[in-house]
């Protein structure tokens, strides 16, 4: 069973918002990688969306293309990112756990076979991030299959139609984007989606995070007052991370205290 609805309604119950990290798993190696999950989760994150390192993540800009960079060549296999998910599962029971990925790597193996190792691995969602909601339909029903939460994108200029579709295939949570383009740090995020907000809970959406240039307890701040129900902040925290590669030490300690300010920002 999805452990969304149960963190959204924790946090609801508190007036607080949900601050989901992104990381890339292996990211800069195997063994680091899973002291990484750690210290994002001690620095209070309420759940991780984690990538899988690839060759060409079209949605992704330069901070975290580096990070599938390393971590590819530190020899990630997938075999190693379920591993990574597994022992996280054991270790964290209930915190929620999603994947963002390319449809390449799932198709690669085989929907189902994807689906079905996700699922083994402890994961509670999957967004496939170059699938449009027209084209959903089959990664959504391997997903239900498997008892895994499909959640699909909301970009900024989201017509009826497609907030219709994620009303109607979308699970866990609604990816909303800031802006258009890729992943990437901005000094002045796009955070005022009220509209887009109410639209989707009109329509029974799941509770959107907004992502895309969240960098700041400010944007935090500002994406909470339009309505969404937390943020999802990647390029900041893999910035992070890159800047101790040679210091785990350090690193371990500047994600935990990133984390701990973004996330009491959102109360």
């Amino acid at each position: 069973m999805s452990r969304y609805p149960a963190l959204f309604a924790r946090l609801a119950a508190c007036g607080e918002g949900a601050f989901v990290p992104f990381t890339t798993l292996g990211d800069p190696d195997l063994d680091g990688s899973s002291r990484v999950l750690d210290a994002l989760v001690a620095g209070g994150a309420d759940a991780l969306e984690l990538g899988l390192p690839f060759s060409d993540p079209v949605a992704d800009g330069p901070v975290i293309q580096a990070a599938d960079v390393r971590a590819l060549a530190a020899g990630f296999r997938l075999a190693d990112g379920w591993r990574l998910l597994r022992d996280f599962r054991a270790r964290q029971p209930d915190l929620p756990v999603g994947l963002l990925v390319y449809a390449n790597l799932v198709l690669a193996r085989g929907i189902d076979t994807f689906y079905a190792a996700a699922a083994a691995a402890g994961v509670d969602s999957v967004l496939v991030a170059d699938v449009p909601t027209l084209e959903a339909g089959p990664f959504v029903a391997a997903a239900h299959g498997h008892g895994i939460d499909p959640v699909l994108i909301a970009p900024p200029a989201c017509r009826p139609e497609v907030v219709t579709r994620i009303a109607q295939l979308g699970q866990g949570y609604t990816y909303l984007v800031s802006r258009p383009g890729v992943t990437g740090v901005d000094e002045q995020a796009a955070t005022d989606h009220a509209a887009l907000v109410d639209r989707l809970a009109a329509a029974g959406a799941p509770p959107p995070l907004l992502g895309f240039g969240i960098a700041t307890p400010d944007h935090v701040r500002a994406a909470r007052r339009s309505g969404v129900a937390g943020v999802i902040t990647g390029s900041a925290v893999v910035a992070r991370l890159a800047a101790h590669l040679d210091d785990e030490p350090a690193r371990l300690l500047a994600l935990q205290q990133y984390v701990a300010t973004m996330k009491a920002a959102t109360r």
